[in-house]
């Protein structure tokens, strides 16, 4: 097993939803770049929620930047963990990212949508208490290894969400 790091926050003082991973797969680690994998549905998904459809052929620091410009923090749940491979099933020995430093310094975020199943599993057993104090809400993953979901049911699922602000 190797040990995992994840990366700094993407947020600024004017996001208001913060979407969280469980930890960056193995693309991601060698790219340094949060949904690296090409198969990953992500940027293309945050296109069509920005209204942008050429956001995932941005080079990397654009689509950060296009997301900030639409309010929209990333970062993940999980600081380190052991884990070989990308699959979230793996995560061994986690460490989370302090939360309660996050949220307390950027006090406009709102919502706080989780990329997963285990992002939200994750928060849940970490910081169980700011499940109630906002607006969260557990989507489907934009994983390629989430193929009961193609992009149009994962904009219909998101959109709901993000849109309802």
């Amino acid at each position: 097993m190797s040990r995992c790091k994840s990366f700094l926050p993407s947020i600024n003082k004017k996001s208001k939803i913060l979407i969280l991973g469980s930890m960056p797969g193995v693309k991601s680690l060698e790219q340094q770049q949060y949904y690296a994998h090409p198969q990953n549905r992500f940027w293309k998904l945050m296109g069509l929620l920005c209204d942008d459809n050429n956001l995932y052929q941005l080079e990397y620091k654009g689509r950060l930047a296009k997301l900030l410009e639409n309010k929209i923090a990333l970062w993940d749940v999980i600081s380190s963990c052991d884990r070989n491979g990308s699959m979230d099933s793996d995560i061994q020995n986690e460490t989370p990212n302090d939360f309660k430093l996050l949220l307390n310094e950027y006090k406009n975020i709102e919502k706080i949508c989780f990329n997963g199943n285990k992002a939200y599993l994750l928060f849940k057993k970490f910081f169980p208490e700011f499940l109630s104090s906002y607006d969260c809400q557990k989507l489907p993953s934009t994983s390629p290894a989430n193929a009961r979901f193609n992009i149009d049911d994962l904009y219909m699922e998101w959109k709901e969400f993000i849109f309802s602000i």
